[in-house]
Parts: C-alpha cells; structure tokens; sequence
C-alpha cells in the first residue's frame, strides 16, 4: 500500500512539474517581435521629442528673444516619456494590437487625448500656467507623426511578410470544408503575416495523399500538441466545429501554454467585429453580448462631412490631372470619343443614381458585351474579363492605376457615393441578389472598400459580397482610415486592376 501511495505521489508530483514548467517561447518569433517593440518605442520617445521641440520653436522662436520659452526645455524633455508612458497605459505596445486591423491607430489616439488631459490636470493641481499654443502644436503633432510612424513601420513589416520572412507557422483545427476555406482566405494575401503550414482534421476525416485546397494533415483533433512540434509551428488557429467544446479547448489551451504557443479561436460570429461584442459573466457563464452594427447616429454625420470634405479637398487637388486624363481620354488612340462614361447604379436603399467614370472602353461596348458574355472570368453576376478586347489603350492604363474611379468624386460631393462602402452595383446584379446580399443596400457605395484592397477583381463573387457585409455590419472612421491608406498601397500594386 505504501509502494502504490508512493508512486503515486511521485507521478502526481511530475505532472505538477511538468505543468509548472517555465514557457519555452519561440525564439524566432520573440527576436522580431521584440525588435519590433524596441523600434516602436525609440521611434514614439524621439517623434514625440522632434513635436515637443519644433513647438518650442514655433511658440517662443530663440531663447534670446523670448525668456520665458527656457522654462519649457525641461517640460520638452518631460513630453516624451510622458507620450511614452500614456501610449504603454494605453496598451498600444502589446502584440495583439499590432500588425495587422485599426485599433493600435485607435490606441494612439487615445493616448494624445490622454496625454492631453493629464497636462490639463497637472497644469491646475500645481496651478502651471501651460502656453496653450505650445500644447496645441506639440500634441497633435506627435500624435500624427507617430501614426505615420506606425503605420510605416507596420508597411515594412507587410512587405517582409508577403516576402515569406518573419510569418507566423499556423495549424488549422478544424473540419475539412472550414480548414479549406481558411486556407484559401490566407493564402490570397499575406498582409496579415499567417502562414497555413498544417491542419488537425476530426477523427475519422484523416485522408491518404495530398488533397487539394488543403494543408499537409498531421493527424487528428488529439495529436494537435504533437503536430505543432513536427512541425514547428508557433499559433494555433482553432475553427468552429462541435467536437472543440469549452473543456476540450482549456485542455488544448494548458498544452500549448507551455511553449509560448498562441491559440486563436476562429469565431462562430460571421463577420463581427470585436467592438461590437461584449462579454457579460452571468452566474459565472461568459455571455457574448452582440451589438447592432452602427447604421445610423451622430457617427454616420460625422461620416457624411468627411465624405464631402475630402471629395471637395481631393477633386481641387487633382484637377490638373483630371484635365490631362480627360485629354487622353477624348483623342487617345483607338478610342476617340466622350472623356465621361456614365452609367445607372444602386446606391443607398436601392436608390438609383447616375455614376460617372472616366471612359476606359470604346464607344460601342455595351453593343459588343453579348459576344463576350460567355467569356466572363469571374463566378457572379458582374462580367469581368482579364483581356476584354473593348478597352483602349488608355483605358487599360488608367484601370491598372484605379484613374478612370476619379470622377466618382463627384458622385461622393453629389451624397450618392461615400469614399469608403461597398461596390455600387448594377440594377441587374441587384435583381439577382439573395435576400442576404441586399444587406449591402443600407449605405452608400463606396469610391473604395474592402473589396478594392484586398484583390479587386481577382476575388470570387462570393467573396467580394462577404467583404463587403463585413464593411457594412462593422462600419467605423477608424476603419474608413485604414482602407483610403491601404487603398494607396493596393493601387500600386494594380493586383486585380483589369
């Protein structure tokens, strides 16, 4: 009896062990990251000493001339560990908010007004008579610069990513349909740096050879631990499927924790966002609390102003180059003819509007569409093809360029378009739409959106309209920011411009 209790205790004793032992990180994975942070810092700590300094300048001019400004050296060596100190508070240095979705630019924002109002605080406790121009120039000008710096950075980690380098090594959990569909989703772009390198499929659902659309299969829901050390794998993505119940995923959980390794849960919510859910504890049961998308309210206002503010600033801006394109347009080779095309589309409500674009194709294309028609290289009902033989010359380069969408910029001034929503579409496409794609209806088309940066025309029907719910049920400014940034990049690379 002593020998079995003393075994016992020695076997429970080396699982306490093993449970307690110190987390192995991924080396590879902590180096960049790690430098990455260090970058963010050195960079946040001199942008907000450059905003500090040129307010200095800019408020007092020279010491000489004004002797008051001397008081402030001290307190332009104060702002950058106190910007430093608010963007930490903030939480705008952890990994999960960096990389990749807006809310780190939310983060930053956030610690300028914090910042701000700490000075205020400061300045009436100790009764500090602050030069408010001083504050005016310094705050904001660090808060932007260090969103340009941000965002610069997080550019130049995307490139090393759709380069292969620095990618996190992801196994799929899941069912064969759902894995194939991630992996399909992941592949197309590496913007969000996660690299399909395996999948765990249920018991039963193990196949022979390779299939195609899926990963390498290295076995079942049970050996997942197992199959990240083959592997080296460093995240786990777990997708929707019954047999990962609440305890199944805390096991899975407590054997990853020990090697550093990140579990994701892929939500069974479609397309919500993470503002849009709460989780409220009842009798000690996590509920997700949905919030209905913001379709409505002081925010869509705020909106609406931004839409034409930028649509007026942008069309005063590029009106010498609208002339020159409309130019190319009239007497360009093999298409001579009006510089504007216009053409009815749905907008907001189902509301018809007339939408005008710079003229890309010759003058009787839609005469020619029912020859082509059965040569359309997508899966929906736009008809789209890689070589369609109406585009001019000229229209072929302003296509690659998104130049011939410019004119819309009237339509966003006119309130039929906004500069960020979904596609507008064409009354006969609506007329196809399921109950479900009408959903797109209740905003205003967009000039871009989601669907213009992440592959244009070389996504599937299906997919264009789930990224353009996506817009719609988790509409916000920060995210109208985002994609006009991202539009910038996306343009240039002309991928899926035909």
């Amino acid at each position: 009896m002593r020998t079995v209790e003393s075994m016992s205790t020695v076997d429970l004793r080396d699982r306490t062990a093993q449970l307690n032992t110190d987390p192995r990180p991924n080396a590879a994975r902590s180096g960049w990251q790690n430098r990455y942070l260090l970058t963010l810092y050195v960079l946040d700590f001199l942008v907000a000493l450059a905003a500090a300094g040129s307010a200095l300048f800019l408020r007092f001019g020279s010491p000489n001339r004004d002797p008051f400004a001397n008081g402030y050296f001290l307190l332009t060596f104060v702002i950058p560990v106190a910007w430093v100190a608010c963007l930490t508070l903030n939480r705008a240095y952890e990994p999960r908010h960096l990389f990749v979705g807006t809310d780190e630019y939310a983060r930053v924002f956030r610690a300028g007004l914090a910042l701000t109002a700490g000075l205020a605080v400061v300045s009436f406790a100790f009764d500090l008579r602050l030069a408010r121009g001083y504050i005016i120039i310094a705050i904001p000008m660090a808060v932007l610069v260090t969103l340009a710096g941000r965002f610069g950075s997080r550019q130049i980690l995307h490139r090393r990513w759709a380069r292969g380098q620095h990618l996190h090594r992801v196994i799929l959990v899941g069912h064969e349909r759902a894995v194939a569909d991630m992996t399909r989703r992941l592949s197309r772009e590496r913007h969000h740096g996660l690299d399909v390198i395996g999948a765990c499929l249920p018991p039963g659902h193990i196949r022979n050879g390779i299939t195609l659309g899926l990963p390498p299969i290295f076995g079942n829901f049970d050996g997942v631990a197992t199959a990240v050390t083959r592997c080296e794998a460093d995240t786990v993505v777990v997708l929707s499927c019954p047999e990962i119940d609440g305890a199944a995923l805390r096991r899975l959980a407590w054997q990853l924790e020990r090697d550093d390794i990140d579990l994701i849960v892929a939500s069974t919510l479609v397309d919500v966002a993470g503002d849009r859910t709460t989780i409220r504890p009842v009798d000690g049961l996590p509920m997700l609390h949905v919030e209905h998308p913001r379709l409505k309210g002081s925010a869509r206002l705020v909106k609406a102003g931004f839409d034409r503010i930028g649509a007026l600033v942008l069309l005063t801006l590029a009106s010498p180059a609208l002339a020159v394109v409309a130019a190319l347009v009239m007497f360009g080779r093999g298409g001579r003819g009006p510089a504007i095309f216009r053409q009815e589309r749905v907008g907001k409500d189902g509301r018809l509007f007339t939408l005008y674009k710079f003229r890309t194709m010759v003058v009787n294309a839609e005469a020619r569409l029912i020859e082509l028609r059965n040569l359309n290289d997508t899966d929906g009902e736009l008809f789209k093809m890689r070589k369609d033989p109406r585009v001019t010359p000229v229209g072929r380069w302003l296509r690659r360029f998104s130049l011939d969408e410019l004119p819309q910029l009237v339509n966003v001034l006119k309130g039929d378009m906004s500069l960020v929503g979904p596609r507008p579409p064409l009354a006969k496409e609506v007329a196809g739409y399921p109950s479900d794609m009408l959903r797109r209806l209740v905003v205003k088309p967009g000039l871009t959106g989601l669907w213009q940066v992440s592959g244009r025309s070389d996504l599937s029907w299906e997919e264009s309209i789930r990224l353009d719910l996506t817009y719609v049920e988790n509409w916000s400014l920060s995210m109208d920011l985002a994609i006009l940034a991202r539009t910038v990049s996306a343009v240039a690379r002309s991928s899926g411009a035909y």
